[in-house]
This record gives C-alpha cells, structure tokens and sequence, in this order.
C-alpha cells in the first residue's frame, strides 16, 4: 500500500523487464521513423508502472463511447491509444472502464487528454497514462474512430505498432523491441 493506506502503489507487472532508455540508447540515430518517443507530457494513473503491447487506436473528441466499446474487448495485452485531440474539459477514462480493461486483458491505455477516478485508476491492474485528471464525464457527441493512424502530441501512432511505457516516458516502434 502507499503511505496513505488508501491506494495501492504502482506495480510492474511480469514481462516487462525492459527500460525506455535502453531503447533510446539502441535507436538515438535512427531517423527513419520507424522509432518514435513520445513529448513527456503523460502522467502515470494506472495500477501498473511498466507496460507495453501491440497498439490499437481510436480517435474521439470529448464522447468515450469507442474507448469504452474497445476496452469491453478482449485486449490479448495490448495497447490502446486514444486520440482525444489533447482535450482536458471531459475525461475519456475513469475506473469502470478501466476495471473493464484489466478484466479483458488490456496492458494499458495511453490517452492524449484526461482520465478520472484516480482512486480507482490506481486500485487497477493496468498501465493508464495521460495529460491530467478531470473529474466531469464526457458527453455523447460523435463516436469517433478506431483503428486510424493518429497523431499524438506530433507523434503518428499506427494500428500494429508496439508502444513501451516505463517510469522515463513512452517510446513506439513499427516492431517489437527486445
């Protein structure tokens, strides 16, 4: 438990003995975009320090309802990334869907805007990263897109990629990384 005894510490979770670093050491000359990292703008929210897995995505804008409809799938450990265009007036995770993912089998969910119930997101057996919380729910607007590139703070992420999320940030390549 964390010092307060009311929230779990952070975990890493089996299999995930790899450093971010190491892959920025290994790929520092490599221009080819085939390895991406991203801006350090993302918080760690979720039960889970370290994750990493075969990216999915979606793109939405201030309505959860793919995000929520995805991670209600089985995840087979991967990753979802949701383009929320950087929006921190709705939250587009919370602990529900969370709880639903890490039942499913998700890794993680790395959002590029804000998540919500950070009690909960701690409590969860996933890695959730995002811009900052936010404690209003989103609104059903237009269900948005899934398994689209998407461009995350400048950063394209495409369906297939692998994305690693460690304690120094979060890098995405075209292959797995060992």
């Amino acid at each position: 438990m964390s010092a307060d005894s009311t929230v779990p510490s952070a975990v890493q979770t089996p299999g995930t003995g790899f450093s971010t670093c190491d892959f920025g050491d290994a790929h520092k000359a490599d221009h080819s975009g085939e390895f991406r990292v991203l801006p350090p703008l993302f918080n760690s929210y979720g039960g889970v320090v370290r994750f990493h897995g075969q990216v999915v995505t979606v793109q939405c804008y201030e309505d959860n309802t793919p995000v929520k409809a995805v991670l209600e799938s089985p995840g087979h450990g991967r990753v979802l990334v949701v383009d929320g265009g950087a929006s921190l007036r709705r939250a587009l995770v919370g602990g529900n869907i969370a709880a639903s993912a890490a039942r499913q089998g998700w890794a993680g969910v790395v959002v590029d805007g804000a998540v919500r119930d950070i009690a909960e997101l701690r409590a969860t057996p996933i890695g959730i990263r995002a811009l900052a919380l936010m404690p209003l729910p989103t609104e059903r607007r237009v269900p948005g897109l899934r398994d689209v590139g998407v461009r995350i703070q400048g950063v394209w992420i495409r369906p297939g990629e692998w994305l690693y999320a460690d304690e120094d940030g979060i890098v995405v390549s075209t292959r797995a990384l060992t």
